[in-house]
């Protein structure tokens, strides 16, 4: 009997075993389907992300298959759909009305519009041989930024290409058809020629590269000597017709100075004689010539922050100062901007005479409201007569280009107390109080913090000071600009002094071309104020 006990002991032992594993079982097969849930929700959020990306892929590859699959003449009969019929391009109107190609024409682009490529260049740039640095998409600014502002900057002594880079101007009409991928500068005027016959035979970029000194571009590249070569060919091909030469911009004064250079003897000019433009060139149409200067330049010169810059910051103030990974943004722009020599052609000429003084301007008077007046609304009069009256009570003087302060900038000049900035001494290194700018050396290190306070008790600056200002603030740019631009205006042009290559871009200071001999006229003749990018006085 003991026995069997013993077994039915034994049996329920193993029983009471048997349920705990039964209930470890149970337990482990209730925790599974949580343990999948989890990893479900884990890779949830992946899935979407996944989804997401994949939705705007395909929405992105549809949208695209669209825009190529559709006619190339959709969006226009959409736009007529919406507004109307369009009026037809100069270029179709000038073909109906039986016009076609007679004078071969020549664009000479302005400042930052001409492509520039990278012929050879330091470790960094491997890969970018013939690539666009300047121009186009500017990938390669946000893919190396120290790497292109070490490659578009010139150097400081010589205003040449530093060691071991060279940086070229891209050739052709592509050279400055488009700044930007949807950003035209010529190709709108290229096709509307190109409608009634002209083509490659018939119109030359007179491409250069704008960074260097109007000169240098003869000295280092030649430039000058081709397009004079490239001129008498076209004029030669096309039946002896002479050849009409459109400048934009910073272009008019590059004209202009080869204009001078081309009559002037060698070794200094091009050697092709007093009646080499009557021969050669029928008109020149300039549009937007800065021949007077810009004010924007001393802006850029002096702290690298003209309107546009300006604008920038006040939309996201501190984002150009940031120093994250050392990129002082602002630093590095001036220290590349001051070894363009070209920037220092559209300072501003003829000091205060043309500019104005610190109690008048040549705009007294002027308007600057932007709203126009409707003749047939009286209400809409009244109230521009009124806005003319305030604007009058609250004049601004133009002639005072640089003002520290809006109080100085309205204040009458007998109220403003200025200390001369002229024999300051330069002191008090920056580096040693700003630890941000240590990497990125500029002129305001040699300045110092006493030099800067010398400037900015001076408080307002006219066109007759600035050049003082810009000496003192930029030595090193100012030395190469004098060398090889003026600012005056002349005493007497029969001087032999007015007959170096430096007076050359400055009408004040240089004798032009006769009318009789060569067309010259202004196809856009805008009167702006000191925020424009243009000039605002017409010399032609």
């Amino acid at each position: 009997m003991s026995t069997l006990r013993r077994r039915k002991g034994s049996e329920t032992d193993k029983n009471s075993e048997e349920i705990p594993k039964e209930i470890e079982g149970n337990e482990k097969e209730k925790e599974k389907p949580n343990k999948k849930t989890e990893e479900k929700n884990r890779w949830s959020c992946v899935s979407n992300c996944c989804w997401f990306i994949g939705c705007i892929c395909s929405i992105w590859w549809f949208l695209l298959f669209l825009h190529n699959a559709m006619p190339a003449s959709f969006p226009q009969y959409v736009t007529e759909a919406i507004t109307g019929p369009l009026p037809d391009p100069p270029g179709v109107k000038l073909h109906k009305e039986g016009l076609s190609v007679k004078h071969p024409v020549v664009f000479v682009p302005g400042i930052v519009t001409g492509g520039l490529e990278l012929w050879e260049g330091h470790q960094c740039a491997d890969g970018l041989f013939r690539k666009r640095l300047w121009g186009g998409s500017f990938g390669e600014v946000y893919k190396r930024p120290l790497c292109w502002v070490e490659h578009m900057s010139l150097n400081n002594e010589t205003g040449l290409d530093p060691s071991g880079i060279r940086v070229r101007p891209v050739t052709g009409l592509v050279a400055a058809d488009y700044f930007a991928p949807g950003y035209f500068v010529w190709a709108v005027l290229i096709a509307n020629l190109a409608r009634i016959g002209y083509e490659e035979k018939t119109m030359y970029m007179a491409a250069y590269d704008w960074r260097i000194s109007f000169q240098n571009t003869e000295v280092r590249d030649q430039a000058l000597s081709r397009i004079k070569s490239n001129i008498e060919l076209m004029v030669a091909t096309n039946g002896g017709k002479k050849a009409v030469v459109i400048p934009h911009s910073m272009g008019v004064l590059y004209f202009l100075h080869f204009m001078k250079w081309v009559e002037a003897p060698t070794p200094m000019g091009g050697g092709g004689g007093q009646n080499w433009c009557a021969k050669h060139i029928k008109a020149v149409m300039n549009i937007a010539g800065p021949f007077l200067g810009v004010p924007k330049a001393v802006a850029g010169l002096f702290s690298a922050e003209a309107k546009d810059v300006a604008v920038a910051r006040a939309i996201a103030p501190g984002v150009l100062d940031f120093d994250l990974f050392g990129l002082q943004t602002l630093e590095h722009i001036m220290r590349m901007t001051r070894t363009w020599d070209s920037t220092l052609s559209m300072i501003p000429k003829g000091g205060d005479t043309i500019w104005g003084g610190l109690d008048w301007s040549p705009e007294e008077g002027y308007d600057c409201s932007p709203k126009k007046q409707k003749n047939n609304d009286t209400h809409v009069s009244a109230n521009n007569e009124t806005e003319h009256v305030d604007s009058q009570s609250n004049k601004v003087n133009y002639g005072r280009m640089i003002s520290f302060g809006k109080d100085v900038a309205e204040a009458h000049s007998s109220t403003i107390e200025r200390v001369d900035f002229r024999d300051a001494v330069k002191g008090n290194n920056l580096a040693h109080s700003n630890v941000s700018c240590r990497n990125v050396w500029t002129e305001y290190h040699e300045m110092g913090t006493i030099g800067i306070k010398a400037v900015t008790d001076y408080k307002v600056y006219t066109a007759g000071s600035l050049l003082d200002l810009l000496q003192f603030v930029a030595p090193k740019t100012m030395q190469r600009g004098s060398a090889h631009f003026s600012y005056g205006i002349a005493d007497d042009l029969d001087d032999p002094e007015y007959e170096h290559y430096k007076y050359w871009s400055n009408p004040l200071e240089t004798k032009l071309i006769p009318q009789p001999r060569v067309e010259v006229e202004a196809a856009v003749c805008k009167v702006e104020h000191f925020q424009s990018m243009e000039t605002r006085l017409c010399l032609f």
